[in-house]
């Protein structure tokens, strides 16, 4: 029992130190009073520095427009800020539905204290499900930290070369922000370059704790339907029976009722990952198809090779970043879809006609799939991430035609 106990609180532990730089909380009821105040003064700190960088891009921008500068030098901040803007958007949902969360926590954790099956039958299955979990976060990470690299050392590698070229210091920033004062005054330059770094190091780990959390959630419910589908499965027993059809078994009828109950808590669960999570994702799709669109415009018309590295690194990621969450998605709905298959290959036909009915009821239920959607505008799965793609090639070929048109 303690080993199965501790399935979730091993997972949530793993996806805790995203959490712990953002000031967003996975237990907020657990806090007492001194360390909400930590907790809600970092995250006040975090908000309030990188959106200052925000509305430096956006003036920086908006000047840019004013000044005539050209669609391949105003794209080169834009899939920055928009991924910042998302980031900061993301931390405010995730902030405004802690209640919920703190409730689809207690519900997993009452979940696997209460309802576990024989965990050794499919255990293959479930330690799958956890090593792609942490390959999954382990990627991510390693992709993070790359970007963290390349943005904080390009200037500086660009700075030596022009150096070496012209023996001129000629000072540059990670990011093209419009300051009140001279970015460049060595008073202050030191400063805003740290600021840069950190606001970006907030983007990411803002969107990877909101992330990890779904993704977490997403893979302990398919546990949890993994089991719900063995025990399904098995619910009528073969030992004993040499012919004929069994009759009023009471004990197989008062397993059923609980396994409909089992199968109630994961729909319940399923619900409120669609109440925390449906608004960030719309907003997550529409941001990931201008990140994507307009990072490989970047890619293709910036002929600079150290920020072609950059934008390929940037344009990786926000692929995978929108893939994976279409993927939990989509493997949240195949969960629960997977429940008809097992109630179908259980031993119902042993049984009697009033038993084959209710099964059929919870069968029939089952067809219905537990999904998310983007705030009920479209399904989170692998089909809306097609539908991602298209968009983002879309907008990329308008973006081209233009750029094509003004160069001609």
């Amino acid at each position: 029992m303690a080993e199965q106990k501790s399935l979730l609180d091993g997972l949530l532990k793993n996806i805790k130190f995203a959490f712990t730089w953002t000031g967003l909380s996975l237990e907020s009821r657990k806090r007492n009073s001194i360390d909400t105040i930590k907790c809600r003064s970092l995250y006040i700190f975090n908000f309030i520095w990188l959106n200052s960088d925000i509305i430096s891009a956006v003036s920086w921008f908006a000047e840019g427009i004013e000044n005539g500068k050209t669609i391949t030098e105003l794209t080169y901040l834009f899939p920055c800020t928009t991924l910042s803007f998302l980031a900061s958007m993301k931390s405010l949902y995730h902030i405004k539905k802690e209640d919920s969360i703190n409730q689809i926590v207690d519900d997993l954790r009452e979940l696997e204290a209460n309802k576990t099956g024989d965990i050794k039958k499919i255990e293959d299955n479930i330690n799958k499900e956890i090593h792609f979990l942490n390959f999954v976060t382990s990627l991510l990470n390693t992709l993070n930290a790359m970007m963290v690299l390349v943005f904080t050392t390009s200037p500086l590698v660009l700075i030596a070369v022009k150096y070496i070229k012209t023996g001129e210091v000629e000072l540059l920033l990670p990011f093209l922000d419009v300051y009140p004062f001279d970015p460049y005054d060595m008073r202050y330059y030191p400063f805003l370059y740290i600021k840069q770094i950190w606001s970006e190091c907030i983007v990411l780990l803002e969107i990877c704790a909101c992330d990890y959390f779904f993704y977490t959630c997403c893979t302990y419910i398919r546990i949890q339907f993994l089991l719900l589908q063995q025990k399904m499965a098995e619910i009528v027993p073969d030992k004993n029976i040499s012919f004929g059809i069994i009759r009023n078994d009471e004990e197989i009828r008062c397993k059923l009722i609980e396994l409909i109950q089992w199968h109630q808590q994961l729909i319940r669960s399923s619900e409120m990952l669609e109440v925390i999570y449906a608004k960030s994702t719309l907003m997550n799709f529409l941001t990931s198809s201008i990140v994507i669109c307009l990072t490989g415009f970047n890619v293709t018309t910036i002929t600079d090779v150290a920020l072609i590295i950059i934008f390929m690194t940037f344009l990786f990621m926000g692929l995978l970043q929108v893939f994976f969450l279409c993927y939990y998605g989509d493997l949240l709905m195949r969960s629960s879809m997977e429940l008809n298959e097992s109630i179908y290959n259980s031993r119902w036909y042993l049984m009697d006609s009033a038993f084959g009915k209710e099964l059929l009821f919870v069968q029939k239920r089952s067809q219905k799939p537990c999904k998310l959607t983007a705030w009920g505008f479209a399904d989170v799965n692998l089909r809306a991430f097609m539908r991602v793609l298209s968009s983002s090639w879309s907008y990329f070929a308008l973006l081209k035609t233009v750029y094509s048109s003004q160069r001609s």
